[in-house]
């Protein structure tokens, strides 16, 4: 009960971490293109991760390999699909589609590992997703940026169900950087052979594949290799070892709800429908973990006395 509640805790930094780097992760990718960022961050946190986890003895286990190139896979088609959605449909729309990873998670594990899952878990994942409708604005018609989106959502669904399949059975430093590892490889083919955006601050290493000194570009690695990639993942699969996936889909719906929060400060202002949405979200998220607990407790009390 205590790894659970400090898991779920640790979840929450998490999504803050996330939603903290949104802006240096939007002013980098108005300095270089998304994949070669993708490859830079990813090739670094793979790097780091190494150094981090070589002290604590890391072990490769065939398991371990498998499972990093299985997430590794799932979280690159996430950013990829979303990437080309964009071209295609306006922002606040995708990350309303995107978002609905929510309520697709709760099914993944009863399809795939037969889990039985209580009501909590899906009303609040339900709720959650409503509230996401209001933060992002979005509004939804069918297109080819909508239907990349869905994509995109089952794609970082699949991520976050087989992460807490993968993180009890495996070495989980092994793990983060194979997935690391596997990103950065994907996004530089990416790059290379499908880029072709070409950025006025950025120099041309080879093929599509971009570098840049400017600060925006260099503050937005950094930050998000230390923040965003490696503490963030790296928790992501420790925590998932203690709590489920269907929750763990639900407390990163606080990504836009502290990305809305920190813009604040950053001349961004959350309107009433949109503060409305972080309400529900954060609603969803108490329904999902404190009602579910509060039934249990009351459960285990009802049966007691039943003797």
């Amino acid at each position: 009960m205590k790894k659970k509640l400090i898991s779920d805790i640790a979840l929450i930094f998490v999504a803050v971490s996330w939603g903290a780097t949104f802006i240096p992760v939007q002013n980098a990718t108005g300095v270089i293109d998304v994949y070669s960022f993708l490859f830079w961050r990813f090739l670094l946190a793979s790097i780091l991760m190494f150094l981090i986890s070589f002290s604590f003895g890391l072990k490769f286990e065939k398991s371990s390999v498998f499972g990093g190139l299985v997430l590794g896979l799932f979280l690159f088609c996430g950013f990829a699909f979303q990437t080309f959605a964009l071209k295609f449909s306006f922002s606040s729309t995708v990350a309303f589609i995107t978002g609905i990873n929510v309520v697709i998670v709760p099914f993944l594990l009863v399809v795939f590992f037969k889990d039985k899952l209580s009501i909590f878990a899906f009303l609040g994942a339900f709720i959650a997703l409503i509230g996401l409708y209001f933060i992002s604005g979005a509004s939804v018609e069918i297109g080819a940026g909508e239907i990349l989106s869905v994509i995109c959502a089952a794609a970082y669904a699949l991520q976050i169900a087989f992460t807490g399949y993968f993180a009890k059975r495996t070495n989980i430093f092994a793990l983060v950087i194979f997935q690391f590892i596997t990103v950065s490889i994907l996004s530089l083919i990416l790059a290379i052979f499908v880029n072709d955006e070409i950025f006025a601050d950025a120099s041309v290493i080879f093929g599509g594949l971009q570098f840049s000194t400017n600060f925006y570009f260099i503050f937005a690695v950094i930050t998000t290799t230390i923040f965003a990639t490696v503490f963030a993942f790296f928790v992501q699969t420790w925590a998932q070892k203690y709590t489920s996936a269907a929750k763990t889909a639900v407390i990163f719906t606080l990504e836009p709800v502290s990305a809305g929060i920190i813009g604040y400060f950053f001349g961004e202002h959350l309107n009433s429908l949109q503060i409305f949405g972080a309400v529900l979200i954060i609603i969803g998220i108490l329904i999902s973990e404190v009602a579910e607990n509060l039934y249990n407790v009351l459960i285990k009390k009802a049966n007691k006395s039943k003797f």
